[in-house]
């Protein structure tokens, strides 16, 4: 793969890194009362886009051929929403002890309380040949689910409503994430048509919009000289994102291809990917209304700019092995 070619897949994770180093730079222009006067355009316009954009693109009528598969939603959805944000607690119990920095160590929960995501999940079960449609739904489903739930896992584990007034968040919420998602949904079914023939690039819509919120979210942590990030901290939490998705992958993957599980091959892979991914795009406004005032909301987003391209990164690694033991269960379950 050229250059070129190279640049044009990976867009967006350059669009981090490079939006993050002008933050470090000209901190002033993306701060509170600066030129892009983001208490305004982010909090609300730029919120608000990304949730209409998700609304236009989700396909919600083709998600009726998964709707009854519900042992397998109920495994994804709870696993996701429920066991990962505890397990990572219990994690994190051991791992205040450490000298790790205690905001990282917070991200690293907000991770952990996040919807799975509306893309990455369903492109790497597609490549491999896994439950497609189960994909789709629980990566829907899972956002919807997460515009309530994850809120509240964000105020129960970090206990953020000390700061912030609880009716102030999801009044903020149901302003720029619930009704621009809805507006969206209802604009679908009258453009329906025109968007299937048409195609917008919905995905890159709403990654140049969240480029915007990490490049102020970052303008505020540079513009605060009190605010240090420890390097080694940064390398060991990149570890253990790592460390945690191998192994959360690696106990789906036992639970779901037990014979007593009732799954097939292809929920498998599913149900790998859907319960273990973990959403940039949701999670990033999520934590910008309900950390909004915390001048340490920056490193709160590390560890899930992190895990993002860390999961595509170990998806794509393991595509050839997860084809692989595709091919050979289904020959196994080929009658000769």
């Amino acid at each position: 793969m050229g250059l070129i070619a190279r640049v044009r897949k990976e867009w967006f994770i350059i669009g981090i890194v490079l939006v993050i180093t002008c933050a470090k730079f000209a901190p002033s222009v993306g701060v509170k009362g600066g030129p892009l006067r983001p208490e305004f355009t982010i909090t609300y316009v730029a919120v608000s886009v990304i949730f209409f954009n998700s609304g236009l693109s989700l396909k919600t009528e083709e998600l009726a051929s998964a709707l009854m598969h519900v042992k397998l939603h109920f495994f994804v959805q709870t696993f996701t929403l429920v066991f990962f944000p505890i397990a990572i607690w219990l994690l994190l119990k051991v791992l205040a002890l450490t000298a790790i920095n205690g905001w990282l160590l917070r991200g690293l929960q907000t991770v952990a309380c996040m919807p799975p995501p509306v893309s990455s999940a369903v492109i790497l079960t597609k490549a491999v040949g896994g439950n497609e449609a189960a994909a789709i739904f629980n990566s829907a489903f899972g956002s919807f689910l997460g515009i309530v739930v994850t809120p509240l896992l964000l105020l129960v584990f970090l206990g953020s409503s000390s700061s912030v007034p609880f009716t102030s968040i999801f009044s903020q919420l149901f302003m720029t994430v619930v009704v621009p998602l809805i507006v969206g949904q209802v604009c679908r079914r009258f453009l329906r048509e025109c968007l299937d023939r048409r195609k917008p690039p919905f995905g890159t819509v709403s990654s140049v919009v969240l480029l915007m919120i990490i490049y102020t979210t970052f303008c505020d942590t540079f513009s605060n000289p009190n605010i240090e990030l420890d390097h080694l901290s940064l390398l060991i939490v990149v570890f253990i994102i790592f460390s945690i998705q191998l192994s959360f992958m690696a106990l789906i993957f036992f639970l779901s291809t037990r014979k007593s599980s009732g799954f097939t091959a292809a929920d498998s892979v599913a149900i790998m990917f859907c319960a273990t991914h973990k959403s940039l795009t949701l999670g990033i406004p999520m934590l910008k209304i309900v950390f909004e005032g915390y001048e340490h909301l920056s490193l709160i987003s590390v560890p899930l700019l992190i895990y993002h391209p860390a999961q595509i990164l170990l998806g794509s690694i393991l595509l050839p092995s997860i084809k692989t033991w595709m091919s050979g269960r289904q020959k196994t379950l080929t009658p000769i």
